[in-house]
C-alpha cells in the first residue's frame, strides 16, 4: 500500500490554518504543570495520616483507637532490643511485656461484657517450605481470646502478628508497631459496649522470622485453630506508614468488600496482590501458614515505607512514621469490628467464590468488585471505547476539509501501525538503556535517590513516544487535509485501542490487574463522547481542552500507582539477590505503568512548535542522566540511610573423611545480597579466594560446601566470597553420635543424636545407588521425590534434650562396595545473637565495610561426614 492511494495535496493558503500551533514555550509549561500536578496530589496523598489521639482526650473518642499509647508500647518493646526466636530477649523479656500489657488489659476490661483468655502456647512441630524440611521444638505464642458473653459462638476471627524480630533488628516496624495495634485494638474492645458477633482470636506468634515456625505451631496445634474461620495478617516490609492490603482471600471475596467498607484510610491494590503471588516481592508471611496448612482464608496487610531499613537495626522506634499508629490502628480496629460481626463466618464455605479485583484511588477511596463483574466491565468498557472511536473517526469525514472516508480510515491504519511501532521502540530502548546501565556496572544508580529513575526510564520513554509521532505528523502534513487536533486525536484513538487490545488479552488470560488499561480507556472514552456531543451541539469538540480534563483522574492515579511501585519495589532490589536484574525489572514496573497515561497527555505536545526539540531535550536528559550515573551523584548507597547488603559469617568447615581422618578450615564466608558487586573488591574482599574457589567444593560437599542458612543462598553461589582467617569460638560445639543397625538385606538405618545451636541445617546427600527412603524428618522431598541434596532445618527455644532423629537407606550392592560411603551429612549449626562470642579477627574484619555498607553477620560451623 502506498500513500498515493489517501494523498489529498491540500491548498498551500489552508495548511498554515490547519497546522495552527502553540507558542513553543507551552511545551515546558505543559510539562510543569504536570509535575505539579503529581507534587501537589499525588506525593502528599501517599503520605497523608490522621490525627493522632492522645490519652488525655480518650473520653472524648470513645471506641477509638488511641495512637499515643500504641506509641509508648512501642518505645518499650523496641528497647528490648533484638528478639530472635530462642534468645532471653524474645521467650523471656518480650514475652514477659506482652503478658504485663495483656494483664492490664484485662483488668481494665468490661468483665461484665467479656470473657477473655490469654494462653501461652509452647510448640513443636515439622512441615515443609522453601525446598527444606523444618521442624522445631519448644517455641512460643502468646495467644488471647476475646469473647461477649451474650454472643458465644464457634467460629473466630484470627488476627495475627509476630513479636520476634530478624538478626540484629529490635524489629520496631517488622513486626513490633504491628504487635502493639493489636493490643490497642484489643483494649478498646474490651472497653466496648459495641456488639461483637464472634470472638476474636489474637495471636502474637513468637517464630515468623524463623521460617514462620509460630504461625504453623498455632495452626496445626493449639485448640482453637480448627475454629478460626478468617485471618487479618499484619506484617511489614518497611518503617510503617500506610499498610498495603496485598493479599486477599483465596477465593473469599466478601472479605475485601468489608475491607472496602470499613477501612478508614484504605491502601490495596490487586496489582500487588499478583505480583506478590508471581514472586516478585522476595519474602512471605504467616498468610502463607494459616492459608496452606489451616485453609483459613483472610487479608493480608504489610506497612512499605522506607523498605529500606527493613532487617536492619535501623528498624528502630526512631524510623518509625510517626503517622503509622493511627492510619494503622484506625483502619485494624475497623477492619476487627466489621470481620468479627461478619454473618459469613458462621458457613465460609458457602462464600467461597471466585476472586476480587480491588484498588484504592489515592488513597481517598477504595473500589471493589468481584472478578466476574471486572471480566464483564473490562470487555464493555472495551467494546465502548471501540465504537466511540469508530464514531470520532466517521465524524471527521463529515468535516468539509477532511480526507474521504476511505482515505481517513487508511490513513488512521497507518497512524495506527505508527503507534504500535512507537510504543515498541519505546519499549525497546527503554530496556535497552536498563541492560546497558547493568552491563556496565552502574547497576541500581537510582537506589537512594528513586529520582534517577525519571531521567533514566521515563524520559527515555517520553522522548521516543514524542518524537517519532512527531517525525509522521510533520512528513505528511502536506499530504493529508486533517487539521492537527484531528491528527492528534488520531493517535490518542490508536493509543486507546493498543490498550483495548491489552485489556482484552489479560483478561482473557485471567489477569485482575487488567483493571489498570481499562481505567484508560474508561476515561478516554468520556472525552470522546464529550467531544462528539460539543460537535453535534454547538459544532466544535473543543478536543484538547476536554481531553485534558478528562486526563486529571487518570493521570493522578497512574502516576500514583507508579510511585507507590517505585517507593515499595525500590528498596527491595537491594535483597533481591546478585543474580537478580534490578535495572531491567524497575524499567519494566515503569513502562507498564506509564503506557497508561503517556499515550493519552504526550501527544497534547504536538500542539506547540517545536515539539521535535521539546521530545529530543528528554533524550537529551537520558543521557544526562547516564554521565550522572557514573559519578559519584549516582552511587547508589548511602550511610544508615540506603546501605548494600552483605551476610558476613565467620565460619568454620571440618570435612570428616569413612576412616575418621578430618580435613578443617576456617573463614569469612561473604553473600552479596544484590546486583552490585565489585565494590569492595580493591578494598573489604581485595584477600578473597580466587574466582571459582567454590567449583572445588561444589563437586564433592552437598550445596558446595556452604554453610547455608537459607534455600535461596544457593542460587546466590557464584558471588560467594571466602577469605580464610582464624577459627570461631562456639559457646556449644556440635556433637552428634551415630548409630548404624541393619534392618533387611540392601537397607541400612542410622539413629543420630545431635547437640548444637538452637538452629541446625542437615543436609543429605546419598551415594550414588544409594537411596533415601524414610526419615524422621517431613516426609514430603521423599513422597514428592524431590532430588538430593536434601535440606532440613530445625530451631528450638530453651530445650536442654539433644535432637535425636533417623534416616534409613536403600542401597545396591553392585553400586555401592563394602568399605564405600552411603551417604554425605552436614550438619551446620548457626549463631545468629551471640555478639558476645566474636573473635578479634571477625569484628576487626567488619570494620573493614564501608559505612555505607550492611553487614548481617553472625558465626557458624559446618560439619561433614562420610557414613
Amino acid at each position: 500500500m502506498t500513500f498515493d492511494i489517501i494523498d489529498i495535496t491540500p491548498e498551500k493558503d489552508g495548511l498554515k490554518s490547519r497546522i495552527k500551533k502553540w507558542p513553543w514555550y507551552g511545551a515546558p509549561i505543559f510539562a510543569s504543570i504536570c509535575f505539579a500536578l503529581f507534587y501537589a496530589a499525588v506525593v502528599p496523598s501517599f503520605y497523608s495520616y490522621p490525627t493522632m489521639l492522645y490519652t488525655s482526650n480518650e473520653d472524648q473518642h470513645v471506641d477509638e483507637f488511641i495512637g499515643e499509647r500504641a506509641m509508648s508500647q512501642l518505645a518499650e518493646y523496641s528497647a528490648i532490643g533484638n528478639k530472635m526466636t530462642g534468645s532471653i530477649a524474645n521467650e523471656v523479656y518480650t514475652v514477659n511485656f506482652l503478658l504485663r500489657e495483656l494483664g492490664a488489659i484485662v483488668a481494665d476490661a468490661r468483665t461484665d461484657l467479656y470473657d477473655i483468655e490469654v494462653e501461652m502456647q509452647y510448640s513443636s512441630g515439622s512441615f515443609f517450605l522453601w525446598s527444606m524440611a523444618m521442624s522445631y521444638s519448644n517455641l512460643s505464642n502468646v495467644v488471647v481470646k476475646i469473647t461477649q458473653k451474650t454472643n458465644p459462638n464457634d467460629n473466630y476471627l484470627l488476627v495475627n502478628s509476630h513479636y520476634d524480630s530478624e538478626v540484629t533488628t529490635p524489629g520496631a516496624a517488622d513486626d513490633g508497631v504491628m504487635v502493639v495495634i493489636m493490643l490497642e485494638t484489643l483494649r478498646v474492645i474490651s472497653k466496648s459496649e459495641k456488639p461483637l458477633a464472634h470472638p476474636v482470636v489474637f495471636l502474637f506468634n513468637g517464630a515468623e522470622e524463623a521460617n514462620m515456625l509460630g504461625s504453623h505451631g498455632f495452626i496445626t496445634q493449639h485448640r482453637w485453630a480448627p475454629n478460626c474461620k478468617a485471618l487479618v495478617n499484619l506484617d511489614s516490609t518497611g518503617a510503617g506508614g500506610r499498610e498495603v492490603l496485598f493479599q486477599t482471600g483465596p477465593h473469599h471475596p466478601w472479605l475485601a468488600k468489608y475491607y472496602k467498607a470499613s477501612a478508614k484510610h484504605p491502601f490495596g491494590t490487586t496489582v500487588a496482590e499478583e505480583l506478590f503471588q508471581n514472586n516478585f516481592i522476595p519474602s512471605d508471611t504467616d498468610f502463607r501458614i494459616f492459608r496452606d496448612y489451616g485453609n483459613v482464608p483472610g487479608l493480608d496487610m504489610a506497612h512499605v515505607v522506607n523498605g529500606y531499613v527493613y532487617h536492619t537495626k535501623y528498624d528502630n522506634f526512631k524510623n518509625l512514621e510517626r503517622g503509622t499508629y493511627q492510619t494503622t490502628g484506625d483502619n485494624v480496629l475497623a477492619l476487627v469490628w466489621a470481620l468479627a460481626n461478619a454473618p459469613e463466618l458462621d458457613d465460609t464455605t458457602a462464600h467461597e467464590e471466585g476472586h476480587m479485583v480491588y484498588y484504592d484511588f489515592v488513597g481517598w477511596f477504595m473500589v471493589a468488585y468481584t472478578e466476574s463483574a471486572s471480566v464483564a466491565i473490562n470487555i464493555v468498557v472495551s467494546i465502548c471505547a471501540l465504537i466511540a472511536i469508530g464514531i470520532s473517526l466517521f465524524m471527521m469525514t463529515r468535516d468539509n476539509a477532511a480526507d474521504a472516508p476511505k482515505a481517513l480510515f487508511v490513513r488512521f491504519g497507518v497512524i495506527f501501525l505508527v503507534q504500535l511501532l512507537t510504543i515498541g521502540v519505546a519499549c525497546g530502548l527503554t530496556i535497552l538503556v536498563a541492560v546497558f546501565m547493568q552491563g556496565v556496572g552502574l547497576a541500581e544508580s537510582w537506589y537512594y535517590q528513586i529520582w534517577m529513575t525519571f531521567g533514566l526510564y521515563f524520559c527515555t520513554l517520553f522522548f521516543v513516544m514524542g518524537l517519532l509521532p512527531a517525525f509522521y505528523i510533520g512528513w505528511t502534513k502536506g499530504k493529508t487535509n486533517l487539521k492537527l487536533d484531528q491528527l492528534i486525536a488520531c493517535f490518542m484513538h490508536a493509543h486507546c485501542v493498543i490498550m483495548v487490545l491489552i485489556c482484552i488479552i489479560a483478561t482473557s488470560l485471567g489477569v485482575r490487574s487488567a483493571f489498570l488499561p481499562m481505567i484508560g480507556i474508561f476515561f478516554y472514552t468520556i472525552s470522546i463522547i464529550i467531544q462528539v456531543i460539543l460537535k453535534l451541539t454547538v459544532k466544535k469538540s473543543y478536543f484538547v481542552t476536554v481531553n485534558l480534563i478528562c486526563q486529571i483522574l487518570p493521570y493522578i492515579y497512574y502516576t500514583y500507582t507508579c510511585y507507590v511501585v517505585l517507593v515499595v519495589f525500590v528498596p527491595m532490589q537491594g535483597r533481591d539477590g546478585p543474580d537478580s536484574s534490578p535495572d531491567l525489572q524497575i524499567s519494566l514496573f515503569i513502562i507498564l505503568m506509564t503506557l497508561h497515561f503517556a499515550g493519552f497527555t504526550i501527544p497534547v505536545m504536538h500542539k506547540f512548535r517545536k515539539s521535535k526539540t521539546a521530545f529530543s531535550m528528554f533524550g537529551v536528559l537520558t543521557i544526562i542522566f547516564i554521565i550522572l550515573a557514573a559519578t559519584p551523584a549516582g552511587f547508589p548507597f548511602k550511610k544508615d540511610v540506603a546501605a548494600q547488603r552483605y551476610y558476613v559469617l565467620h565460619t568454620e568447615r571440618v570435612f570428616h573423611t569413612l576412616n575418621n581422618g578430618t580435613t578443617t578450615d576456617s573463614g569469612f564466608y561473604i553473600q552479596p545480597v544484590e546486583r552490585r558487586l565489585h565494590e569492595l573488591d580493591d578494598t573489604t574482599l581485595k584477600a578473597a579466594r580466587p574466582k571459582g574457589w567454590i567449583d572445588e567444593y561444589c563437586q564433592s560437599e552437598p550445596f558446595c560446601g556452604l554453610p547455608l542458612y537459607s534455600g535461596r543462598w544457593l542460587d546466590w553461589k557464584d558471588s560467594a566470597h571466602w577469605i580464610d582467617s582464624s577459627a570461631p569460638e562456639f559457646p556449644i560445639a556440635i556433637d552428634l553420635t551415630v548409630a548404624k543397625n541393619l534392618n533387611v538385606q540392601n537397607q541400612i538405618g542410622y539413629n543420630f543424636t545431635l547437640k548444637a545451636s538452637d538452629r541446625v541445617m542437615i543436609f543429605i546427600q546419598p551415594t550414588d545407588g544409594v537411596k533415601v527412603v524414610d526419615w524422621s524428618f517431613d516426609r514430603t522431598p521423599l513422597d514428592e521425590g524431590h532430588e538430593p541434596p536434601y535440606f532440613m532445618y530445625h530451631c528450638y527455644a530453651f530445650v536442654e534434650e539433644p535432637l535425636e532423629f533417623w534416616v534409613q537407606l536403600d542401597y545396591s550392592e553392585a553400586n555401592v562396595a563394602e568399605g564405600e560411603a552411603y551417604f554425605k551429612m552436614v550438619v551446620s549449626e548457626h549463631f545468629l545473637y551471640h555478639k558476645d562470642n566474636y573473635t578479634t579477627d571477625f569484628r576487626e574484619f567488619l570494620d573493614t565495610f564501608p559505612d555505607w555498607t550492611y553487614t548481617t553477620d553472625w558465626f557458624t560451623s559446618y560439619h561433614s561426614w562420610e557414613l
